[in-house]
């Protein structure tokens, strides 16, 4: 059985006991979320409607917070003297999942 669920703008096809990455959730490590699937499949029946899917539930636990990959950019103008260095480095929480509920 699979899922996919919806956090922070993005869709993940996820299934018991994947480790998934998400946008930072801002909760302590140990602690449980749950996710609501926006698809669930369990052995080839599809569940798509939003009655359904509003019953059934995702829930992992938060294991760890990591970073993304770094994130450099330049801007120059020319004739200017105008430059600029930026960088970013996301943060993430990687949540593991423990069971889906349909």
């Amino acid at each position: 059985m699979y899922a996919v669920i919806a956090t922070g703008g993005k869709q993940e096809k996820v299934k018991v006991g994947d480790r998934v990455r998400v946008e930072r959730l801002g909760l302590e490590i140990g602690s449980e979320v749950t996710f609501v699937p926006t698809l669930l499949v369990d052995s080839g029946q599809v569940i798509t409607s939003p009655d359904q899917l509003a019953l059934a539930q995702v829930k992992g636990r938060v294991s760890d917070e990591v970073k993304g990959t770094k994130i450099s950019g330049f801007t120059y103008k020319s004739k200017s003297n105008n430059s600029r260095r930026w960088g970013h480095r996301q943060k993430y929480s990687l949540v593991e999942l423990t069971e889906i509920v349909k």
